[in-house]
């Protein structure tokens, strides 16, 4: 039962998190990034504040972290996720699929600068390797023309890196609330924020906005950013960081074939061979140090000690 259950809510962050890629490019189509990620969180907020009534769960973080409730409102949700969505504008959702999924490389690093964690051979490798991967995957990609312009490149990238620096800073500040209380009122907070800033900023023409786009925020919002972000910490819980983390190797490929079944568009042949090294990468920097260390000490490996966290 427990495999099953693991299985399951593989799949479904898998396949949550491989489409929100293609819902992003779409909702941008006729709706401005800020206004656009605005309403993508003021249709979560809504779940997330229900569910924390409903299961007594506190919308607000502890005494002293209430300042960093704040901060997390505006550089973990509103700046990154208005990048991840600007940046689609001039980048393919495949591409930023790819480069989305070197998460787990970000976080290493800044978990070596920031709590100066321990790391091992395997894990630097795994960085050097999936960084020259990306690397070269985003020159190919802007020498071909396909949604690889400069502008959408370092926007996800920035996005990145703030993602991980403050889910670093989480851990540093031993933030440990639930995944409800870290996600409700700072999905409302920064809706409201990105909202009233599109609306000033942007202008944006309700009249012009398409059904595909509305319904596409309202995805992202209401299931990928609700639904799919639960069944991540479920995941995490049944299976352990490591196994969970496995879906950041995942995802990139189903957000590249839906987009060439949907828009006919596809990465060239050698992007197509460095997503092997790339992933490689990432697994490799995945590993943690404990379990690495089990693993050499071991006579005969035993897999269960890299599976383990």
């Amino acid at each position: 039962m427990q495999k099953t259950a693991v299985v399951i809510l593989f799949l479904i962050v898998t396949l949550t998190w491989g489409t929100t890629w293609l819902a992003m490019q779409i909702a941008v189509q006729t709706v401005p990034p800020l206004f656009a990620t605005g309403m993508r969180f003021i249709f979560a907020a809504p779940f997330l504040i229900t569910i924390a009534y409903a299961t007594k769960t506190p919308l607000l973080f502890p005494s002293g972290q209430r300042l960093f409730q704040v901060i997390i409102s505006i550089f973990y949700f509103s700046i990154p996720f208005t990048l991840m969505i600007y940046g689609e504008k001039y980048v393919s959702s495949g591409l930023a699929s790819v480069i989305f999924s070197t998460m787990p490389v970000a976080v290493m690093v800044a978990s070596v600068l920031i709590l100066r964690t321990q790391t091992n051979a395997l894990q630097i490798a795994g960085l050097a390797l999936s960084t020259i991967a990306l690397t070269c995957m985003i020159f190919n990609e802007s020498k071909s023309g396909y949604g690889g312009q400069w502008l959408g490149v370092l926007a996800l990238i920035t996005a990145v890196i703030m993602h991980s620096i403050l889910y670093t800073c989480c851990k540093k500040r031993s933030c440990n609330v639930s995944v409800i209380t870290f996600n409700a009122l700072p999905c409302l907070l920064a809706g409201i924020l990105l909202i009233i800033t599109g609306w000033v900023s942007e202008k944006p023409d309700l009249h012009s906005f398409s059904a595909s786009s509305i319904l596409a925020t309202f995805y992202l919002g209401a299931f990928a950013g609700v639904f799919g972000i639960l069944s991540y910490f479920a995941l995490q819980k049944k299976a352990g960081a490591f196994k969970a983390s496995l879906v950041f190797l995942i995802f990139p490929v189903i957000a590249l074939f839906l987009e060439n079944k949907v828009y006919g568009n596809s990465i060239s042949l050698s992007s197509l061979f460095l997503i092997i090294p790339l992933l490689t990468g990432i697994l490799l920097s995945l590993i943690p140090v404990k379990n690495l260390d089990s693993l050499l000490k071991s006579d005969s490996p035993d897999t269960k000690s890299i599976e383990s966290e």
